[in-house]
């Protein structure tokens, strides 16, 4: 998914990745955002934590003085400087922050830290400040929301020494997710990016698979894990210092929806049979590859087998589950390398798409400034693309280890993304300037991906020699979409849902990686490839969870880019099957991109739905109209082998049926070595049977007679010679 940072946000001292997370990201194909997604990849771009009318007044009132000010002009005044020293503050600790990303080394790291107690103790003081003001009856709602937003000190709130160790330790994390690498025996060594990356995504070699989905989980998450706890009683002890009850409910609570939770299930609820169709149809096609022996067709997939390391996105593996192998290719990787596509063409290629629909260009200081390449002077980098706003109003930054190829293409535009949101809202006072809600800045560049994916659009660029309009075309391209759009939903759901209930306790330190599968089998459908235990934390070996990233955006920007991609279709007059919807050079919903991008975060985000679709609700039912033609050919394939949906078989994993010796979920066992049928294999239980009683007879005989024969010698003497076959039963 594509993964994206931005500067940092109101008084979040370090910036709150907006990673999409390929999708990661994790781009359309993949958008794992690892904001990302890498849609796997993933976006991020920072963000401020919000202060929403969820939060608590209890503890704010504590800290007000005694009289209260109420005085509008009074606070006009203040928020008008508070604008004014942000701007300078946020500018410095993001300028710190960047120069750690694009060079880890401890002067940088010092530096950063310097910049984190600044950013720190300009939120405590102006947010005390904030707090003097009574805004209950205040007339001009911008004001008001403004200082309500200001009030919330976030991490500030800590005292000095806690507050110094929590961001070492969020340095520690993320510095040790960053510069981790895993080691053959000989002596190689691959770092994630772009090593580990591209074996998960090209090998089809299950034990070579296993060793780099172990080592990685092994290297990263288990050093992560003495760090973890601590991070988690802090976030929780900022969060009450503000009025939440824990950092679950802080970072819900940007949301502005008393019922954020519920509704998210229920939108969840609605994708399952997108869902489900698709990992039944991807299970057969891995069983077809690997083997039963690997593969159970009524049990979770094993997780290291689907082309990305954390299995959030699967488009990698879509060689191996096309639905119709004979139709022209789509994916436009091979002309991209043929036609010597560089990482700036990537980034140009999506300005250009941006300013075809009216919106803006980058300015000059991007294509200075970004790091668009992964540096070869070696450096030490976090290579987790990002998104950066330099609050100055004409500094944006990317920084992405940028490979050519189609999956990151996509993550480009989601990154660029970030970047237009932020230019379309770089003269709102800083305090709103941030998406409508985290979801808004990961959908944005999403939404145009969606465009830049479809063979149309592919083809007028010269990356696909032909637009064949066929039905299998259709479909296959679907289901390159839906590796990417639909196998990411239940991931960017259960992330939060684990986090929610490490940090409100029900989730104790002693189970969080059991919790952490239990929840992948829950709502993925997936196990672990190789046992696991408590020493393991294989949730820290995802980038979001070291960088305490919140994730529920990414699920959130899923849903609500298909909203927005059916929207400005209408806008651009499309007719026909949304999925071959391009808004390419569609001034009409470029407007409405914009329009909504500039409002940022001055007002609740459903009036920005609402100047995008018309109304002010999350829906997936765009989504799902996207993706029926691919449903209904599921439906249909999936019932042509009598598939089981679901993972009836829960309890199996790639370990269990090493040490049963079975072939689960396909009927066969293993009998004598040999992969049977397992009504071959009780015919032969009735062989055995029958042959053992056949010699257990034969021998009580031949003891029989052998004893009858030592009798009759005892009894009289011999006779001329002995018979060699007698002498030999007697010594034997």
């Amino acid at each position: 998914m594509g993964q994206g940072w931005a500067a940092p946000g109101l008084a979040r001292l370090l910036l709150l990745l907006l990673c999409f997370g390929h999708p990661l990201l994790v781009p359309s194909q993949e958008v794992t955002s690892q904001v990302s997604s890498n849609q796997g990849t993933t976006s991020q771009a920072t963000t401020r934590s919000r202060t929403t009318t969820h939060r608590a007044t209890t503890s704010s009132q504590t800290t007000q003085s005694p009289t209260l000010v109420t005085d509008e002009a009074e606070a006009s005044k203040f928020v008008e400087e508070y604008d004014q020293k942000s701007q300078v503050v946020w500018n410095e600790y993001a300028e710190a922050n960047w120069n750690y990303n694009t060079n880890i080394t401890a002067e940088a790291s010092k530096i950063l830290l310097q910049k984190n107690i600044q950013m720190a103790n300009h939120t405590l003081k102006y947010g005390t400040r904030a707090r003097r003001f009574d805004i209950t009856y205040f007339q001009n709602t911008t004001m008001k929301r403004m200082i309500h937003k200001i009030q919330d000190l976030e991490r500030a709130a800590l005292p000095v020494e806690e507050l110094e160790e929590y961001n070492q330790i969020l340095l520690d994390m993320e510095t040790t997710y960053s510069v981790a690498s895993v080691c053959h025996s000989n002596g190689t060594c691959l770092q994630l990016e772009p090593d580990l990356t591209n074996l998960m995504a090209t090998s089809r070699n299950y034990e070579d698979l296993l060793w780099a989905w172990k080592s990685w989980r092994d290297q990263v998450g288990r050093s992560i894990l003495p760090f973890f706890p601590k991070y988690v009683e802090l976030s929780n002890k900022a969060a009450q210092l503000n009025g939440y009850k824990d950092a679950g409910h802080s970072w819900r609570s940007t949301y502005e929806m008393p019922t954020l939770e519920q509704d998210l299930e229920q939108l969840f609820q609605e994708l399952q049979p997108l869902y489900l169709n698709l990992h039944a149809y991807v299970r057969r096609a891995l069983h077809r590859h690997y083997g039963p022996q690997h593969i159970n067709l009524m049990g979770p997939i094993p997780a290291h087998l689907l082309g990305n390391m954390w299995a959030q996105t699967w488009s990698n593996i879509y060689d191996l589950v096309v639905p119709f192998p004979s139709a022209p290719k789509m994916d436009a990787t091979e002309a991209m390398i043929k036609q010597g596509w560089t990482p700036k063409r990537m980034f140009e290629e999506a300005d250009n798409f941006f300013t075809s629909l009216g919106l803006l260009p980058v300015p000059p200081e991007f294509w200075s400034k970004s790091m668009l390449e992964k540096p070869t002077d070696g450096r030490e980098v976090v290579c987790h693309a990002s998104a950066w706003d330099f609050y100055n109003g004409k500094d944006f930054r990317i920084k992405q280890c940028t490979t050519v190829n189609m999956e990151d293409l996509v993550v480009v535009h989601h990154e660029m993304g970030h970047i237009q949101y932020f230019m379309q809202y770089k003269d709102l006072p800083v305090t709103f300037r941030e998406g409508a809600n985290p979801g808004f800045h990961e959908a944005i560049g999403d939404v145009l991906a969606l465009s830049v994916s479809t063979p149309k659009h592919l083809h007028s660029i010269n990356l696909l020699s032909s637009n064949d309009d066929s039905y299998e075309q259709d479909i296959n391209f679907l289901m390159k979409i839906a590796l990417d759009k639909i196998a990411f939903i239940p991931f960017s759901y259960l992330i939060d849902q684990w986090r929610w209930r490490v940090f409100d306790g029900s989730i104790t330190k002693e189970n969080y990686n059991q919790e952490w599968w239990n929840l992948r089998l829950k709502y993925q459908g997936l196990c672990p490839p190789v046992a696991r235990s408590q020493g393991d934390f294989d949730p820290g070996a995802k980038f979001h969870i070291p960088s305490s990233v919140p994730y529920i955006r990414y699920f959130v920007s899923f849903i609500i880019q298909f909203q927005f991609h059916e929207a400005l279709c209408q806008a651009a007059g499309h007719k026909g099957s949304l999925h071959k919807c391009d808004i390419y050079q569609s001034k009409e919903a470029g407007k409405r991109l914009a329009d909504a991008m500039k409002l940022g975060f001055s007002k609740p985000w459903p009036e920005a739905m609402k100047l995008i679709t018309g109304q002010p609700n999350m829906s997936a039912s765009a989504m799902m109209k996207y993706f029926k033609p691919l449903l209904d050919w599921l439906l249909t394939e999936n019932g042509r082998h009598e598939e089981k949906l679901g993972w009836p078989q829960y309890n199996w994993t790639p370990d269990s049926a090493r040490s049963e010796g079975s072939f689960a979920g396909n009927g066969h066992v293993n009998f004598l070595g040999l992969n049977l049928e397992e009504q071959q294999a009780r015919m032969g239980q009735w062989v055995l049977l029958f042959l053992g009683v056949t010699l257990l007879v034969a021998t009580l005989v031949l003891t029989q007679r052998l004893f009858s024969l030592r009798q009759h010698n005892h009894l009289g003497p011999h006779h001329g010679p002995q018979f060699g076959s007698e002498v030999e039963l007697r010594h034997s």
